[in-house]
């Protein structure tokens, strides 16, 4: 099935609907590099038709993530300034597949933490888009809570998404808030589940991370959660990093890829960790 109505003039030059999302995630690279398209070279880029372009044009720029112009858009700033290791990847990546399962676990209306990091960041994305494109769409169909800078910038260009984000002090190499203030507001808050990105993941020590200041955040971040969601590739299962998080008989699921240590997943099925292999 296409993309198009039936009966429009315009069809894929390759007679063939490319996946949408990968489609839009093409255009906002484009964009990025260039900060300005026009319909034209856009569909000779993706080979798809000028009329498909149109409409994602528009569809992006009702999503606040483009600025249409005639014959084109121009790239929404605050959107597009972020580091290329926020961007979105290619979905054989095994963090998008592993983002795609964990978005799934969020239901509309719920109140939804992230911590930073690359995994987080793509689950908040697809996360966004799935509520976008929902039944439950609307103002305030999620509320999203984050210490991460990136994407409190991403998600406050959501219409449907009430973004909440905690003060604190940014460091540069994560873009995570910490400190008292980012404390303050958190102690207010409750969360209905938390996405968490973490540097470690054991049986016997639990979620770790590097950094100690962030590893404070993400641990009162945890208690505030009635559920909370690991997201990590396998190289972090069976590791421990520098600072604690949390223990294990916090995290309720594990979302993860089949790289992860055998032997490691079976001990944290064994202490009560529901495993989620993509």
């Amino acid at each position: 099935m296409t993309d198009q109505p039936a009966g429009e003039a315009g069809t894929d030059l390759d007679g063939q609907a490319p996946d949408r999302a990968r489609r839009w995630r093409q255009m906002l690279d484009l964009l990025a590099e260039r900060g300005r398209l026009s319909v034209t070279e856009t569909a000779a880029a993706l080979s798809v038709s000028e009329a498909t372009v149109r409409r994602d044009f528009t569809e992006l720029a009702r999503q606040q993530l483009v600025t249409r112009t005639h014959g084109g858009v121009l790239a929404t700033a605050v959107a597009y300034d972020l580091p290329a290791r926020y961007r979105a990847s290619s979905g054989s990546d095994p963090k998008e597949r592993i983002a795609a399962l964990a978005a799934d676990l969020v239901e509309p209306g719920m109140v939804v933490g992230f911590n930073g990091g690359t995994t987080t960041s793509a689950t908040a994305r697809r996360l966004a888009a799935r509520i976008e494109h929902g039944p439950h769409s609307g103002e305030h169909a999620l509320t999203v809570v984050t210490n991460a800078l990136n994407i409190a910038t991403e998600m406050v260009l959501r219409p449907h998404i009430r973004t909440v984000s905690l003060g604190g002090v940014a460091r540069p190499q994560s873009y995570e808030m910490t400190g008292p203030l980012a404390t303050l507001v958190l102690n207010e808050l409750w969360l209905d589940v938390l996405i968490l990105g973490i540097d470690g993941l054991t049986a016997a020590g639990g979620a770790s991370c590097r950094h100690v200041g962030e590893a404070g955040i993400n641990a009162l971040m945890v208690q505030r959660a009635s559920r909370v969601v690991v997201a990590g590739t396998g190289e972090k299962v069976g590791h421990r990093a520098f600072a604690r998080i949390c223990d294990v008989d916090q995290v309720d699921v594990l979302v993860t890829d089949p790289s992860a240590p055998e032997d490691e997943l079976a001990a944290l099925r064994s202490a009560g960790v529901e495993v989620h292999l993509v």
